[in-house]
């Protein structure tokens, strides 16, 4: 009685000692979802304060995207180069210049730059966090723990809309309006750089990768980490030999090695590629990074359309759980379909809701009943993509590569990822102009057409060792 007892408290503290590594590499999540989404409330106040138009404020919006396409693509080969706890480390400096600075930026000019800096931190923190823990996790908790990345991101969102109402709501609805000393938007940018050293200092206190060390000839580093992450019960040695005759038949990955025989890019790299470019065409950031002046331009006021901002992270937050408590029992491809049904019918009746905006003298409006429509689909439409899409994506990246070439091939991804998202933040200001409706009718379709290509293209990587795909 007394070893059985003794063996199931070694099996709490090791499944807690994994969570916890799992929850600080997700920290960077944390700082994804902040740094990407803070700009949503603050981006009336800059639209006022450096009096720009529509193209300077949607770059100003999307310039972090550029920075987070190049952080995302030298991720990878920096992490394998100098480890992965180190690139942690880098991109926790980065969040807080970038927020700091942004802060306090005197032009929209060098606003925008500050933000790319951040960028180049969330495309890091974007791929080291996804392969971190799919290389540290036992496999049995894998999918739970590879969703803990999601989760993180939700929250960074959440707590950023949470902050940006809050500050908000203390500037009596202006965020142009002075809190000590700063205009409130200064505020929601700078505020970033507390959970930024609160990354760096949990950065500190996780091993690093197994892999990587055995990739090193750090065997007894391998042996500690091994042990705690997966357990006393296990043959050690054998999962050392295990990963280093994986690792003795490759070389350092280079770009040329994401190639086929025949010359094209490998068929597993562009379905990593096309499913991070579905991931943003279907439009989910335009309600992260816009919601607020979205709401807005159909007559909401400000601290309305904040507090909305605050609801869908919350209903992004309850579907993260929910896709969690669900990836490991049904899958990853099912989950994926369920969303992309889901989102397309409800992308569908927000284009509805929209084509009822009238613009009377500049200010656009909505009868109430269309206005109502609009804020329920939008809200079953995060809700289907936080339960499957979100969380999906991220977990079959850090998943569905070989291991020869996972952390690169991980990197294009990302950065084509990030690349899409630019491209659909860049253009919604416009696009809207033209035709809100309009917008959400092609985010609608390529959310359809997400659901053959999970089809055809998409394999279930649920319960298999790393070490299996090929």
């Amino acid at each position: 009685m007394a070893t059985m007892t003794t063996n199931v408290q070694r099996g709490e503290e090791h499944f807690g000692y994994v969570v916890f590594i799992a929850a600080a590499a997700a920290m960077g999540g944390f700082l994804f979802g902040y740094d990407s989404s803070v700009i949503n409330g603050a981006v009336t106040g800059i639209q006022k304060h450096f009096n720009v138009g529509s193209n300077a404020t949607g770059f100003a919006v999307a310039s972090a995207l550029l920075g987070s396409a190049v952080g995302a693509w030298f991720a990878g080969p920096m992490a394998d180069r100098i480890g992965r706890v180190k690139v942690m480390l880098i991109a926790s400096v980065l969040f807080i210049v970038s927020g700091v600075f942004s802060g306090l930026a005197f032009s929209i000019v060098d606003l925008s730059i500050w933000r790319i800096v951040g960028g180049v931190g969330i495309g890091i923190a974007s791929v080291i966090a996804p392969a971190y823990i799919a290389e540290v996790a036992p496999p049995q908790y894998r999918g739970r723990l590879g969703s803990l990345q999601q989760m993180a991101i939700v929250l960074g969102i959440f707590i950023s809309q949470l902050i940006n109402y809050g500050l908000g709501e203390a500037a009596n609805g202006q965020t142009t309006n002075t809190l000590w000393g700063l205009q409130a938007w200064r505020w929601m940018l700078i505020i970033e750089a507390f959970p930024a050293l609160l990354y760096g200092l949990l950065a500190l206190l996780v091993p690093e990768s197994p892999r990587y060390l055995i990739a090193n000839n750090k065997h007894d580093q391998a042996v500690e980490v091994l042990t705690k992450v997966e357990g006393q019960n296990i043959d050690v040695e054998g999962r050392i030999a295990e990963i280093h005759q994986v690792l003795a038949s490759e070389r350092k990955p280079v770009f040329r090695d994401l190639l086929g025989p025949n010359g094209f890019v490998l068929p597993i790299v562009l379905i990593g590629i096309g499913l991070s470019v579905f991931q943003q065409f279907v439009g989910i950031n335009v309600i992260f990074y816009y919601s607020s002046l979205l709401w807005q331009s159909v007559g909401y006021n400000v601290s309305n359309s904040l507090l909305l901002s605050v609801s869908t992270s919350i209903v992004n937050v309850v579907g993260t759980v929910v896709a969690i408590a669900v990836i490991d029992r049904i899958g990853r491809k099912p989950l994926a379909l369920i969303g992309s049904v889901g989102m397309t019918i409800s992308l569908a009746v927000v284009a509805f809701a929209f084509s009822h905006v009238s613009t009377a003298s500049g200010v656009g409006s909505i009868p109430k009943t269309y206005g109502t429509t609009a804020i329920v689909g939008a809200h079953v439409y995060v809700f289907f993509f936080a339960m499957s899409w979100g969380v999906v994506v991220w977990v079959l990246l850090g998943e569905m590569f070989p291991n020869k070439i996972r952390a690169l091939a991980l990197s294009v991804a990302a950065s084509f990822q990030w690349v899409a998202n630019f491209a659909i933040s860049q253009s919604f200001p416009t696009m809207s102009r033209w035709s809100l409706s309009g917008s959400y009718v092609i985010y609608a379709c390529f959310a359809f057409l997400s659901i053959p290509f999970i089809l055809k293209f998409v394999k279930e990587t649920k319960g298999k060792a790393l070490e299996e795909m090929g």
